[in-house]
């Protein structure tokens, strides 16, 4: 069994919870006579807006903003983020050259923090605002030429959602829903935790945590659900999913519940509906253990490459391409792939900055790497300033700290929910603005470059050389770029093979200074600086 499945932490609900552990024990509701999923909106959703607001393959290559609206703004000072708040702060992702954004789950929620535990899968957390607020959002971003993803939790839902507690008191047809088991079959994750837990009667499954128990997914009635309350998102002009645990989705034993031949095909027909039954849509999936897999046109069609963030930051530590960095980027299809150097989950890393030990130039060597490949990058909101963990928190949630958008905070005029980064009087928005030099500035450089030039963010991949300077290429039609990032400490030398006799590079913008030369075999050599980033275009036609 692997640990890098995303682990959600026990929280301290009190209305539901009594202890915080394995031996947690839940309240269990009155038994009630009407089906508690009378309250929610189950009705067969129909296409009825499938046009949309964005250009055709408006998110390929294109560079995401990873939101958890909860820490992002606060626009009405009781110290919680909220859509409103994301609002006011659009024109800051445009002005750094963001062109998606991926909402962490927004959904009415029993965790009322992650959201990864959906009570109410077509209606929004209230703290974050109404669906007026959502509709004035998805035009504020479309108008900037920006597209909105929202995180579907479609692998398990929560304690309290209807749907289970008519599954768990027996009540309507909602029993099958769920996975239950007379008997404690004693199954334990990856952690060691146990997936079997007890309800009214029997135990159901529940793979992450005693509180957000698994959907039974063989069952077409829950699937087809789902795809209603896709669709009642698209239909409001959503741009697409992030779609959550997409790996644990059937479960076909003790030792098979993970990466399942089954999810593929689940995750195909949501293909179809997402990208085929609506106009440029777009969809990525979370899959740890089958990354690959899931990024085939058979399956997801898209995912993140796992993997590529833990190599990544390791060969910048190390100070030369490590073998594993190597072959993920010979191995990896990431030009269908999101791209990304941490996230909300501790098992992806802890916030760079961190890292890295605060060096900035290890910290430009990375972000440079993941912005100049193939795919879809993903930067988690704070890690263009330098964002730290949260003050005296830990695992998951010292990844999710408020904003930083000034040294004092900023991110609300009341108490904030969770403590600011530690290093906010540091590294804050305010401040990374003013200073031409900062990372801030990097980032901003960084994508426009990818924006201007489709060879880096549409152009073929051909990896040259993997030593301590990393070598490659990128190429769209006619157009080809030089890409050498010096991972080492010192200077480094390098001959390349162009296959280009006696010709001159062009340097690309800001990226590079001078016009280096190929000799008469068409080699290319020279001296690297210290954890150098170069760029050059070739001649045309190459």
């Amino acid at each position: 069994m692997h640990l890098q499945s995303p682990i959600r932490l026990c929280l301290l609900i009190p209305l539901l919870l009594t202890a915080c552990g394995s031996d947690t024990q839940v309240v269990q509701p009155p038994k009630s006579q009407t089906p508690y999923s009378a309250s929610l909106d189950l009705s067969q959703v129909s296409i009825s807006q499938p046009e949309s607001a964005l250009p055709d393959n408006w998110y390929q290559g294109a560079v995401f903003m990873e939101i958890y609206v909860r820490g992002y703004k606060d626009s009405d000072g009781d110290g919680i983020g909220d859509l409103q708040g994301l609002m006011q702060q659009l024109d800051y992702l445009q002005q750094l050259g963001v062109q998606g954004l991926w909402l962490m789950p927004i959904n009415a929620s029993y965790d009322h923090d992650h959201g990864y535990a959906v009570s109410d899968y077509r209606s929004l957390e209230t703290q974050y605002g109404s669906q007026a607020d959502l509709a004035a959002l998805l035009e504020a971003a479309h108008a900037r030429g920006m597209g909105i993803i929202m995180d579907y939790v479609i692998n398990h839902s929560a304690i309290d959602n209807p749907l289970f507690l008519d599954s768990d008191q027996q009540l309507g047809d909602k029993r099958d829903w769920y996975i239950w088991r007379d008997s404690n079959p004693g199954w334990t994750n990856w952690d060691g935790n146990p997936s079997w837990h007890p309800g009214r009667q029997g135990y159901f499954y529940g793979v992450f945590w005693e509180n957000m128990p698994d959907f039974n997914l063989k069952n077409e009635t829950v699937l087809a659900y789902h795809h209603d309350s896709l669709r009642y998102w698209l239909n409001q002009g959503l741009d697409g999913f992030r779609f959550d645990a997409v790996g644990q989705l059937v479960e076909n034993g003790q030792y098979s519940y993970e990466s399942q031949p089954e999810n593929h095909a689940i995750m195909y027909d949501i293909q179809q509906l997402v990208t085929n039954d609506y106009q440029h849509r777009y969809m990525v999936c979370e899959e740890p253990t089958d990354a690959i897999g899931a990024a085939q046109s058979d399956a997801c069609g898209s995912a993140f490459a796992f993997g590529f963030n833990d190599a990544v930051r390791a060969s910048v530590k190390a100070g030369r391409v490590s073998s594993d960095l190597a072959d993920t980027l010979q191995q990896l299809p990431l030009a269908r792939m999101g791209v990304m150097l941490g996230n909300h989950d501790a098992f992806a890393g802890v916030r760079l900055i961190e890292d890295f030990d605060g060096d900035l130039a290890r910290y430009r060597l990375a972000a440079a790497t993941q912005l100049t490949l193939p795919g879809q990058p993903f930067i988690y909101y704070g890690e263009e300033i330098g964002m730290g963990h949260s003050a005296g928190n830990s695992g998951d949630w010292a990844l999710r700290a408020p904003m930083s958008w000034t040294a004092s905070g900023g991110f609300t005029t009341g108490s904030p929910f969770r403590a600011y980064a530690s290093n906010k009087g540091q590294y804050n928005v305010q401040d990374q603005q003013a200073a031409a030099d900062s990372l801030w500035h990097f980032y901003q450089r960084l994508i426009a470059a990818r924006k201007a030039n489709p060879a880096l963010r549409l152009g073929t991949l051909q990896l040259l050389q993997s030593d301590r300077v990393l070598a490659y290429t990128r190429q769209y039609e006619d157009d080809t770029l030089l890409v050498l990032l010096n991972y080492a400490e010192e200077a480094s030398p390098l001959t390349l093979d162009l296959d280009l006799p006696n010709s001159s590079l062009s340097p690309l913008d800001d990226w590079a200074s001078d016009s280096p030369t190929t000799d008469a075999d068409g080699s290319l050599s020279l001296t690297l600086p210290a954890q150098a980033i170069r760029i050059y275009r070739l001649p045309a036609g190459v």
